[in-house]
């Protein structure tokens, strides 16, 4: 089971989970004012990891229900928590940047959204 903060956010539905890029933030050493070509580093970016999918629900105001639970996870000032994938490989110290709602519900047998959530591990 997926989690943040030991909450099950997004396993009402199908979700995966990717790892952003990894490794050091390097900018042109002329914007830094230098002179020639090259490039600095500055430090370690930042990590990313971003989960996508659906969330289901049997009715429209049970849907709500876990998009409410979500939004509640998403508020500023935001803590850090730790943010496991349904294999059981977990990011520490992660905070939930951004929830994403697709522009409309799908209303058949059971009501669903997709989604994308962003959690940042900051430095």
């Amino acid at each position: 089971m997926s989690s943040f903060k030991s909450l099950n956010l997004f396993g009402s539905g199908p979700h995966r989970f990717a790892q952003g890029r990894l490794g050091a933030l390097a900018i042109p050493s002329y914007i830094l004012g230098g002179s020639g070509s090259g490039s600095t580093l500055l430090g370690p970016i930042e990590l990313d990891v971003v989960v996508t999918g659906r969330l289901v629900a049997v009715s429209e105001p049970a849907l709500w229900n876990l998009r409410n639970a979500i939004a509640a996870q998403c508020q500023h000032p935001s803590s850090p928590g730790t943010l496991v994938d349904s294999r059981g490989h977990s990011w520490s110290n992660m905070t939930f940047i951004l929830f994403e709602e697709a522009p409309r519900t799908d209303r058949g047998r059971a009501f669903s959204m997709a989604y994308r959530a962003l959690f940042r591990r900051l430095l």
